[in-house]
């Protein structure tokens, strides 16, 4: 039986290549909002990190979601989205 290919996506901060599976999505909805994606198919621009709170950290310095997503990210958001991967990584 042939093997399926498996989805390689690159974590925005650590420019690393690593399997959909081990990356979160962040994504800019339409309305303009920036959410955590856990199941990867929400509609809008999306932008992976790695599952590391110290990623999240490294992203927070140097702004990089502001880049990838094309929006205004704040500080506030981006400690939202750290305590939403905490409760993602819990279940």
């Amino acid at each position: 039986m042939k093997q399926r290919k498996i989805p390689l996506r690159k974590c925005i901060v650590t420019n690393e290549m690593k399997p959909k599976g081990e990356l979160i999505r962040i994504v800019r909805t339409p309305e303009g909002t920036v959410e955590l994606d856990p199941t990867g198919k929400k509609n809008g621009r999306g932008a992976y990190l790695s599952h590391d709170e110290d990623v999240f950290e490294l992203a927070k310095k140097r702004n990089s979601l502001t880049r990838h997503l094309q929006v205004n990210v704040t500080a506030e958001v981006y400690d939202q989205l750290l305590t939403d991967l905490k409760k993602v990584k819990k279940k």
